[in-house]
């Protein structure tokens, strides 16, 4: 059993359709907004996540400034994940953007992966809204740490927002582990908060632990270990 998906989202940006190609079309800016480090090279974008590498995909339509097509290989389950980007220039230097995601989910548990998805997608696009209006132009690197196994996701995220003096909403200003920022964004399973030097992004994991999925604007990654003692001393639920 599997199912074909489909998740489009949409935003208008203050920033110039070559800003836009440059941040969804080569390594560095992918990297600025996306998930893990990315590479692209000879029609391929490679994506690792952590420790895991996602498959590749290949690119199916490349017009500078207005469209970017690419996808995985369907699998022996028939599982494949397809990214589509259409820009539009718009007045006083703003572009409309367009991201479709597409693609079957195989297996019976299809339908959690499903939410885990699109929550997932909407916070990574959020990310690249922000990115555009607030740091086009500069390459960020990324830095993932994952927590311990969570049993129960309610409790965990309610301790969570308990460090931030309670469940925080769009606009907010909140501390998070010794840092200070805005939170841009926050779904059922992730929260994004935005620094003048950083975007910090907390992700519940598909059946595993938290996910710390940060972008870093200043510095290297060597906030690593900071990070990960953060996701262990944070309770599992």
């Amino acid at each position: 059993m599997g199912q074909d998906f489909e998740v489009p989202l949409e935003a208008t940006v203050g920033a110039a359709p070559e800003e836009v190609w440059e941040a969804i079309s080569t390594g560095p800016g992918i990297d600025s907004w996306f998930l893990g480090r990315s590479e692209v090279a000879d029609g391929v974008v490679r994506t690792a996540f952590g420790p895991f590498d996602m498959p590749p995909s290949h690119v199916t339509a490349a017009e500078p400034g207005r469209h970017l097509a690419h996808s995985s290989d369907k699998a022996d389950d028939g599982r494949f994940v397809a990214y589509e980007f259409m820009i539009e220039g718009r007045d006083r230097g703003s572009t409309l953007v367009r991201m479709v995601t597409s693609g079957f989910l195989p297996g019976d548990d299809w339908q959690d992966e499903f939410e885990a998805m699109s929550r997932g997608l909407e916070l990574y696009f959020a990310t690249l809204v922000e990115y555009l209006g607030h740091f086009a132009g500069r390459v960020a690197t990324p830095l993932t740490e994952f927590g311990p196994p969570v049993a129960d996701w309610a409790p965990a995220w309610d301790r969570l927002y308990a460090t931030l003096g309670g469940e925080p909403a769009v606009g907010d200003r909140v501390a998070v582990n010794g840092v200070e920022g805005v939170v841009y964004f926050r779904n059922a399973q992730t929260l994004g908060i935005r620094s003048g030097a950083a975007m910090y992004r907390l992700m519940q994991g598909f059946g595993g632990s938290l996910i710390a999925s940060h972008l870093l604007f200043e510095g290297g990654d060597d906030q690593g270990p900071r990070w990960r003692s953060w996701l262990a001393e944070l309770p599992a639920g």
